[in-house]
């Protein structure tokens, strides 16, 4: 199954699913190392919190593959799917999903 988002302001990702802390500290890393309201921004039409979000958009990517087995999604134990909202007030997303390949017997 392909996933793909498609906004340009937040993105997809696999990463621990079980800890919320997990997804709390992704986020403080990226806000720690994607800093608004920086001098060289020119794309500032959406706020301050504009061009951070299309650069943590395109570090973390906007779709993921994961395969299917008797028709259900083959993660890991720990594995979630990760929607990263990069805006302060994001608003709805869409995602996109496709399924292909071969029926294995």
């Amino acid at each position: 199954m392909h996933l793909c988002l498609q906004h340009t302001s937040a993105s997809l990702t696999i990463n621990e699913n079980a800890d919320p802390t997990v997804r709390k500290d992704m986020e403080a890393f990226f806000n720690y190392s994607v800093k608004e309201d920086l001098p060289f921004y020119r794309h500032i039409y959406e706020g301050s919190d504009d061009m951070p979000a299309h650069i943590k958009s395109s570090i973390l990517g906007c779709q993921v593959t994961l395969p299917i087995q008797q028709g259900k999604i083959q993660l890991g134990t720990w594995q979630g799917i990760m929607l990263g909202e990069h805006r302060d007030h994001g608003g709805s997303r869409r995602i996109i999903a496709t399924l292909h390949g071969q029926v294995a017997v």
